[in-house]
């Protein structure tokens, strides 16, 4: 279906000068799609004159004054900067105007500004931010990568329906396996909180496949790994100080004397591939799953072909109305939840009245059952 993508042009650490050639790039890729590139007019304008005959009606401009600085405070970019092109961006997703909206910015005040603007789905305490990482298996999702560093039992539980929501609409599976990120594979490892996930989740009717290590994450065990924003945050930096000492380690190696150079050449196949496969900027682009409308961080030192993975993968998502299908499995979950409720609010009634038999009934079930 044809998809346009509100780009939030000034965000990241390189602005326009990678954010505009991505959209441009994307948009020759992708001819069904169209792009609203967000910020100060007089610097986008002359950026995109050269190319707005090719494009027509599928690039425009939306002017915004402001600008979130990558370390500006959560509260001032929410409260202050109204007109900045992150908050002009995500206000076009919730006008209707785009299907999605992408920005390299500040990801304390994205997930900030797209939780006021477009608030969360009924069933979702709190948006969780979802990503790639490069596995043996191809790739694997990680969610929460650092939107939320305290989590409850039931908030892991939510992040692995949207993630398995996630995984089911980009991925094609019907159902994706869902491992929750623990210091052991035993049932007894763990804190409280992960041990009451890993209940909720053995008693959900996804696909649990049990608790997993982290280096299960790059053996790919699951198709999806669930822990709270703290873990995954550390669990995401560093892997890619791992995968940058790894590049910088062969590359120092293979330029340690003329013989090592020799080597490098004859070698050059096999690492072109090896650093196709583990390369970073092919996963860029993270979901912020759980709001009533899709939006996409990209890292903020992504350059033009990162950039231009996210602006793909949240195409994706819209054309798969990713929010819609989360809001109908939430919505399914909690009608499911109340029948179950009830059926046993029933049965015990039914235990009292026709039991001759005193029936020991808790307190809280007294209550609703309306007994003295």
């Amino acid at each position: 279906m044809p998809v346009t993508l509100a780009v939030d042009c000034m965000g990241g650490d390189h602005g326009p000068s990678v954010t505009l050639p991505a959209v441009i790039d994307f948009l020759r890729r992708d001819l069904d799609c169209a792009a609203i590139v967000v910020g100060r007019e007089d610097i986008l304008q002359p950026l995109i004159r050269g190319v707005a005959s090719e494009f027509g009606v599928r690039l425009s401009i939306q002017h915004a004054s402001e600008v979130v600085a990558m370390d500006e405070a959560v509260a001032t970019a929410l409260r202050t900067k109204k007109d900045s092109s992150m908050r002009v961006a995500i206000d076009q997703v919730k006008a209707g105007r785009a299907n999605a909206a992408v920005s390299a910015g500040n990801t304390g005040a994205l997930m900030a500004v797209s939780r006021f603007v477009l608030k969360t789905l009924p069933g979702i305490d709190r948006p969780a931010i979802c990503s790639i990482l490069p596995s043996q298996r191809g790739g694997v999702y990680v969610l929460d990568l650092g939107a939320n560093v305290d989590c409850s039992p039931e908030h892991l539980l939510q992040f692995a329906i949207m993630g398995s929501l996630l995984v089911s609409a980009m991925e094609h599976k019907e159902r994706p396996s869902i491992g929750l990120l623990n210091i052991g594979a035993e049932d007894i490892k763990g804190n409280e909180v992960v041990k009451r996930a890993a209940a909720l989740l053995r008693a959900s009717d996804l696909n649990f496949a049990g608790n997993v290590e982290g280096n299960d994450i790059f053996k790919g065990t699951t198709d999806v790994v669930v822990c709270d924003g703290f873990v995954g945050n550390v669990t995401l930096k560093a892997s890619e100080g791992l995968a940058q000492m790894i590049g910088g380690a062969l590359k120092e190696e293979f330029s340690r004397n003329p013989l090592t150079k020799m080597a490098a050449l004859f070698a050059m196949p096999v690492l072109k591939a090896f650093r196709q496969r583990f390369d970073h900027r092919r996963y860029n682009g993270a979901s912020l799953l759980g709001l009533k409308g899709i939006v996409v961080k990209s890292h903020g030192s992504a350059d033009q072909f990162a950039f231009c993975c996210a602006l793909e993968r949240a195409a994706s998502a819209a054309r798969q109305r990713l929010p819609e299908k989360i809001a109908e499995r939430m919505s399914a979950a909690g009608a499911a939840a109340g029948a179950a409720e009830m059926a046993t609010e029933t049965a015990v009634s039914a235990a009292v009245k026709e039991s001759p038999l005193p029936v020991v009934v808790p307190a809280a079930l007294q209550a609703a059952l309306g007994q003295p």
